[in-house]
This record gives structure tokens, sequence and C-alpha cells, in this order.
């Protein structure tokens, strides 16, 4: 059973998020709003920060003038390795106090307890303690062009990696790095669509922060958090549309990116400089840097979380259906963390577990009615139910890989391990991790519920989507 904090916390999470909705309701208009939101005025929210703190800088971008839709790039600071600096052998490390091997069933073996479609493996916690010493100036070039990178109107120094550090003192924050991008360590780019019902969550929150932040430093990955807007102001399909955006922006971004290396470029001093970028109409350099220089869109992966994994899987079917016009971005797989799964037949799990902790089935109901519209509204509606007879889109069997995360007292459990047993069934990579003692949200609120199976969860995430994003031509790389 879930713990006693859990329960409290889930109590409270319920009147609270109630006592919102009344309020939201009364406040919605009576048409919705074009430029929308992405977050509540109550919620946490974590700022940005481009220094690499805690091994992660983050910064926000609003990437549609029309709408409120921004995104949360998080980059790990292995970004900044040379890109052969793996392949090199590791020196051993000498510690006085070793300490034991963790893997993701290891580190709490009851904290999963059933897994569908999984091999029988034993692999090592991707967990890194080795971070390489290297040379910034030997790597990415010379300090040259070192007072060629400030920004208008501020005082910074900075280095040949676009660190910026502000003159009263402050960390090093880094800018992004484009001179020598062809030099630069190329990760894969996951789109993480958060979680809250449709009506609340944020892709800024503390919560859903560091999550995935998290998740950037087990997968040593560019994570992007959407933040796409919200009902009842925006309803369907405002978010599904979002998403897709998104996820034509980073193809744009990779087009553009690959424009601007072919502009051309001089040399001053063994050092190589664009002569010009792609700009905009107000001279705004229209690429963004931490994608040119580390994004690899060849190895994308969805991760949506609760109402989240409902977007990631309608993104997943339209990239399916485009095919190569989302070139070369390419979606090669997909986690649906506790997806937000009805319909208008009840599961056994719906019916069991009707009562169950956070997003219950009355809560649930309300929801769906304030996101589809009046005219739409059915919990057959094919971005409720998956199975749906009819339902539009590519044939299953075209689908990414698909990793499902559900929680053994998730009312929602039931329809979403269907899901995934239909696409096992035309040869998808389809498993299913079942956590034991676990709830709606236990690995997306782990800031708030600390529970030992969130860590567990996130290496096997991490674990599965390694063998989908590797170069190495093996089943894992670390």
């Amino acid at each position: 059973m879930p713990s006693v904090a859990v329960k409290l916390y889930s109590v409270f999470f319920k009147l609270l998020l109630k006592h919102r909705l009344q309020n939201r309701i009364q406040a919605t208009p009576h048409e919705s709003d074009p430029f929308g939101v992405t977050s509540r005025p109550e919620e946490s929210i974590a700022a940005a920060n481009a220094s690499f703190t805690d091994g992660v800088a983050t910064k926000d971008i609003h990437i549609d003038p029309s709408t409120s839709l921004s995104i949360r790039i998080f980059l790990p600071e292995s970004a900044l390795k040379p890109p052969d600096a793996e392949s090199q052998p590791r020196p051993r490390i000498r510690q006085s106090n070793p300490q034991p091997k963790h893997t993701s069933d290891a580190a709490d073996p009851a904290s999963r307890r059933h897994s569908y479609n999984i091999p029988n493996t034993n692999q090592s916690s991707i967990t890194d303690p080795y971070r390489a010493s290297f040379s910034r100036r030997n790597s990415f070039g010379s300090n040259a062009h070192k007072n060629g990178n400030q920004g208008i109107g501020s005082s910074y120094e900075a280095d040949s990696l676009n660190m910026t550090r502000p003159m009263n003192g402050g960390g090093l924050a880094y800018r992004g790095y484009t001179p020598l991008i062809m030099n630069a360590k190329k990760l894969p780019v996951i789109l993480q669509f958060h979680g809250g019902g449709w009506v609340s969550g944020s892709n800024d929150s503390v919560a859903n922060d560091l999550f995935c932040r998290r998740m950037a430093k087990l997968l040593d990955v560019i994570v992007v958090g959407v933040g796409y807007r919200l009902a009842p102001e925006n309803r369907y399909p405002a978010a599904f549309e979002d998403g897709l955006k998104v996820l034509n922006w980073l193809a744009k971004q990779a087009n553009l990116a690959e424009c601007n290396k072919s502009m051309g470029s001089s040399r001053v001093g063994g050092t190589e400089f664009k002569k010009s970028h792609i700009v905009d109409t107000l001279g705004a350099s229209m690429v963004e840097p931490w994608l040119a220089a580390h994004g690899d869109p060849s190895r994308c992966v969805l991760l949506g979380v609760s109402c989240g994994a409902n977007i990631a899987d309608y993104v997943a079917r339209t990239a399916v259906e485009s095919g190569n016009l989302l070139d070369p971005v390419k979606v090669v797989a997909q986690v649906l963390m506790y997806p937000f799964f009805m319909g208008s037949i009840p599961t056994h799990s719906e019916i069991r577990l009707a009562n169950s902790y956070f997003f219950d089935k009355a809560m649930c109901l309300l929801l769906w009615e304030l996101f589809l519209p009046k005219e739409e509204f059915s919990l057959d509606h094919p971005v409720a139910n998956p199975l749906v007879p009819g339902r539009a889109g590519p044939p299953l069997k075209f689908m990414p890989p698909t990793l499902t995360v559900v929680a053994e007292h998730d009312w929602m459990r039931d329809r979403a391990i269907a899901y995934s047993e239909e696409l096992r069934k035309v040869n998808v990579d389809a498993p299913v991790y079942d956590y034991k003692d676990a709830v709606h949200e236990f690995a997306t609120l782990d800031v708030l519920l600390k529970t030992p199976q969130a860590q567990a969860c996130a290496e096997d995430i991490a674990i599965w989507v390694k063998k989908h994003i590797s170069l190495r031509g093996h089943e894992f790389s670390y």
C-alpha cells in the first residue's frame, strides 16, 4: 500500500484541485482564448538557469507568436564534452570507500512488480560517476574570439565555449557555441509533455523541472519540455496542435542549422567563424544555438506523462503518417507514463479503483468534460480511448517502439495495458512496466512524494530508451 504521506497528500491534492476547478469554471469565458495559458498563477515555478549548477542548464523559448506555446530546454553538462570523449578508454577511479553498484531492479526489488515483454537483463546502473576532464581550449578552439560573443548592453566574460560570466562574479552560464558547431557533441532529443489533467501543470513547474533534469542526466539527452495550452480556456484540439507545432519546430530548427552551416565560414588565428547567420526581420538569429550545436533530431523520443501521454501518442501517430516530411526528425521511440486513457465500457481497474489516489474516476470525468468540446464529449473519443473501433491514423504495426508505465493503484491502468497488448500483437516493441504500491504521477511528483519507486522508474526508462537511441550498434550503450 502507498505510504501514509502519499495518502494524505492525495486527499489534499483532490480538495485543492476541486477548488481550483470550481474557480476556473466560473471564470472561463464563453469563447476560448486564442492566446491561452501554459501554467497557473498558483503553481510553483522553477526559474530557468543557463548555468550548470546541478549538471543541467535550462532556458525558456516562446516559439509561437500567435499563442502562448513555449518550451523549456534542458541541456546536460555532458554536452560540453568532446564528441569522441566516450570512445576513449575510461581511467579507473580509485575510491577509498567504494560503493556497491546499483541496478534499476536492485535499487528496490519490490518497486517494480511486473514487467511485460521485457528480456531478463541485469544491467548496470546508468548513473555514471565518471566525468571526463578535458581542455575546453584544445577541444573547442582557442580563445581568440573571447570578446566577440558579448551580449548587447551586458558586461560578460566569454570563453571558447561561449560561456558567459557576469562581472559581479556570478556562475558560468552557457549561451550556445556556434563557431565550431561541427565539433560539438550531438545528443538525442526527448520531447516531454507534462501531466495535469489538461487543466493544470506546466513545463516549468518545480515537479516537472526536477523530473526533466533527472531524465536529461540519466539518459544524456536534451529534454524539451512542452508548455502546451491548457483547458478550459483552450479545449481540444489545442494541446494536440501544440504538440505537433513543437515537433515541426524541431524539424525547422534542424534544417535552419544545416542551412546556417552551409553559408560559409572564415578563419582568424586558427579559429573558425561564421560569415553570416540566418536572421528574422528584426535581425535576431532564427537558429536556436543549443539545439544547433548539440541536438540530434534523428534520434527523437516522445515522453508523455498522464494526459501528456495522450498527446505523445497522437504526435507519434502523426509523425508516422508524415513520413519524410519531418526530415531530419525521426521519432525512434515513445514512453507513455500512466496515460490518461478512458472508455465508455469500464475495465476491471476502473471499477475496483474508482476512488484511487490523486485522479479518481469522478475527477477524470470532470476533466474530460472541461477538455473536450461539449458537442464532441464522449469517453470513446479517439483521444480518450486508443482502442475505439475506426480510430483514424496509421495501422498500429507502424507505430514506434512504445514503453508503457503503469502504477498498481491507478484506476486507468487496465486500458493502458490493453493498448500495449494490441501493439505487441502486431510485433511492436511495447513493454509494460508495472510498479507496485505506486499511484498515478508517482514518478513525476517525486519532489513531493519522495517514493523509492520514482528513481527506479527513471532508471528503468533510461535503460529501455538507451537501446533505441544508441549509436554503438548494440542493444545497450552507456
